[in-house]
């Protein structure tokens, strides 16, 4: 059987049991969107790079206490969310830098207009409390359904529900001068 055909739990089992490559194709499964959170998470390409090579060390480290008691994938995103949360405590003060997106071309008629946008949405998102900016990110850029980030984030669903409803009402103040723009 192909190390793509096997699913997460196999792969971890394989792992376990000496196989080089089982824990390479989960890092190749779920390694972009680890990625896309850290680095949404963080702002900074470094930092997010430093956070995932960082989860992933401790990840294939610990991974014999893996219980499959979530997903492979919810298991992997909650070191990478633990490991910015500590990042982030490490370091109160950061100075606010773009928030690159350079796989992302940009859209529509006024790409500089977007590119503000991008960088507002990106400023107001670091204001957040850690807490509600990691449900945003997860559930509202990453797209994970709020079961799966609850799986994450080791909480009930209601707050990850609540965080994200607290996140958002303080996004709407913190950009409500971009809806005066573009109206």
């Amino acid at each position: 059987m192909s190390a793509t055909a096997r699913s997460d739990p196999e792969l971890v089992a394989a792992h376990r049991d000496g196989d080089r490559t089982a824990f390479d194709e989960l890092v190749r499964r779920h390694g972009d969107r680890l990625w896309a959170v850290a680095l949404r998470t963080l702002r900074h390409r470094e930092d997010a790079a430093d956070a995932v090579q960082e989860a992933l060390v401790s990840a294939y480290r610990r991974i014999d206490g893996y219980r499959g008691e979530a997903s492979v994938s919810a298991w992997l995103h909650r070191i990478v969310v633990n490991v910015c949360i500590d990042r982030i405590r490490r370091e109160r003060v950061r100075p606010t830098v773009p928030w690159p997106e350079r796989d992302v071309p940009a859209r529509g008629p006024d790409p500089v207009h977007e590119l503000t946008t991008r960088l507002a949405v990106g400023d107001a998102l670091a204001l957040l409390p850690i807490e509600q900016r990691v449900a945003v990110v997860l559930v509202d850029v990453q797209g994970y359904p709020v079961a799966e980030v609850a799986a994450i984030l080791q909480v009930a669903p209601g707050t990850v529900k609540s965080r994200c409803a607290r996140g958002r009402a303080r996004l709407a103040v913190l950009l409500g001068h971009l809806r005066e723009v573009g109206a």
